[in-house]
């Protein structure tokens, strides 16, 4: 059963269909795991994966837009954010939220009725959702800063809540929690690769607890949960032989050794990677310095890093291919709207080491941080022309590869504003002159200044609160930058 969502003109538009929370639904355990499927479908509204998609990249420097870009992708890149602009709509993110707290609010009701769902069970559904749950908000942390917390399902205007923001504080104590929870009661394995891949198990949150600990600057939890998954042996990094190898084994059939979570599409439910990446009227493309971070071989052009071109990217057309490109034999294209089925990445194990190495190099271990580097270059045979070689007692350097080298890794997959924001405001700020120096370099000549100036008020390194959430909810205060 699929979980639909009707419109509604109260705050955050998150009124489900009623049949999902009457109580004469939630009598077996068949129904509360079509709910908690329910929850994942959400995932795959091609308007959510856009959003994540935007807040992660656009205000960086990789992304570029071509001439049908809408004039709000525009106004994001310039950074002349408004409140009216869509892409701070935060409304599919809620609507997720919604339907995790739904199955929160209504889950332990089945057991009374259906006597064949046992308490592991019953506590492993809850885990999905609150997993699902503490993600979402950690997405809206990272974007807005200070944002609602509800945590109560909603099925009517009747229903409906106005409230306030939490502070930053508050909504990571509540990912936090929730994350806990689902640590405690997540299945290890649900025997199936692919199942284990799109679901929650113990290990995606293992590697969202390692994210979210080093967003905080807790080294020794990012590191701590980083060994999880490593010390588990179930995932490894795929040693390819060729870009086209590494591409279509990581990247287009998915679900790899490299896979901890990825958000299933397939031919009857297709990912929204076609309209944004490969179709003629796509508004997307890469910018120079995307191609510059990949480097160079001026000896031997066909030495080349395995994730740059005819993996991350085309070079023939500047389109972003990672989640769009697909080989005919040994030709790259971009697919068509009927073959745009590639899964999304939220973690692959490459993050997971890269997370850890950061938190060693600020743990006095840095050594052990430029080895992780090392061996992740190895793998994507990586070029001379990028390697770097910062001290290893220097953290802000190692800190300062560490981005370049997750510049190259995770290219396009939603990651590179926050991984921007997360070491340039460590230590209050010590480091923004990184963020500065990479966005104006790509910032448009005329709007230089205007923008080194904003990103100096580090209020302005999260979205203002889109009007539409303020007109509905008068308890929402606007972020401090933009009133």
């Amino acid at each position: 059963m699929i979980i639909t969502a009707t419109s509604c003109n109260k705050w955050l538009d998150l009124k489900p269909e009623d049949g999902i929370i009457r109580q004469n639904y939630w009598n077996t355990k068949e129904q509360l795991n079509a709910a908690v499927t329910g929850c994942y479908s959400s995932l795959l509204n091609n308007n959510l994966i856009t959003q994540l998609f935007r807040w992660g990249e656009m205000r960086a420097d990789m992304i570029g837009l071509t001439i049908r870009a809408s004039i709000d992708d525009v106004n994001i890149k310039d950074n002349n954010l408004l409140s009216s602009n869509s892409i701070t709509r935060w409304a599919e993110v809620y609507q997720t939220i919604n339907y995790c707290n739904t199955v929160i609010e209504f889950a332990p009701s089945v057991k009374e009725k259906d006597n064949t769902l046992t308490e592991l069970q019953l506590n492993a559904y809850l885990a999905e959702a609150h997993g699902l749950r503490g993600l979402m908000y950690f997405y809206l942390l990272r974007s807005f800063g200070e944002v609602p917390l509800q945590l109560k399902a909603t099925s009517s205007d009747a229903t409906l809540d106005q409230l306030e923001k939490s502070s930053q504080t508050d909504v990571y104590n509540q990912i936090l929690e929730d994350l806990k929870f689902a640590e405690q009661n997540a299945v290890l394995s649900y025997n199936n690769n692919n199942t284990n891949k799109g679901r929650i198990t113990k290990y995606s949150v293992y590697a969202m607890l390692a994210d979210v600990y080093l967003w905080n600057d807790d080294y020794a939890n990012a590191i701590t949960y980083s060994d999880k998954i490593i010390n588990s042996n179930l995932y490894s990094l795929y040693m390819a032989d060729n870009t086209q190898s590494f591409f279509t084994t990581v990247f287009r059939d998915g679900n790899s050794q490299e896979s901890i979570f990825e958000l299933q599409f397939d031919l009857q439910k297709q990912s929204p990677a076609f309209n944004l990446f490969a179709a003629t009227a796509r508004p997307y493309t890469i910018t120079n310095k995307a191609l510059d971070y990949f480097g160079l071989d001026d000896v031997d052009p066909s030495n080349v890093d395995f994730r740059g071109d005819g993996n991350s990217f085309r070079s023939s057309d500047q389109s972003i291919a990672k989640h769009a490109g697909i080989y005919d034999g040994s030709t790259f294209n971009l697919v068509t709207s009927t073959t745009s089925t590639a899964n999304w990445f939220l973690y692959r194990y490459s993050d997971i080491l890269l997370l850890k190495a950061e938190a060693l190099a600020w743990s006095n271990r840095g050594q052990e941080a430029l080895d992780i580097i090392a061996a992740i270059r190895t793998r994507a045979h990586a070029l001379s022309s990028t390697i770097e070689a910062p001290a290893a007692d220097n953290p802000e350097g190692i800190s300062e590869y560490i981005l370049r080298e997750r510049s190259r890794e995770f290219a396009f997959e939603g990651k590179r504003w926050y991984d921007m924001l997360r070491i340039s405001k460590r230590n209050n700020y010590r480091q923004i002159d990184l963020m500065i120096a990479i966005v104006a370099e790509s910032a448009p000549a005329d709007r230089q200044q205007s923008i080194i100036n904003k990103y100096r008020d580090s209020r302005s390194h999260y979205l203002p609160i889109n009007e539409y959430e303020l007109q509905a909810d008068r308890n929402l205060v606007q972020n401090p930058f933009y009133k």
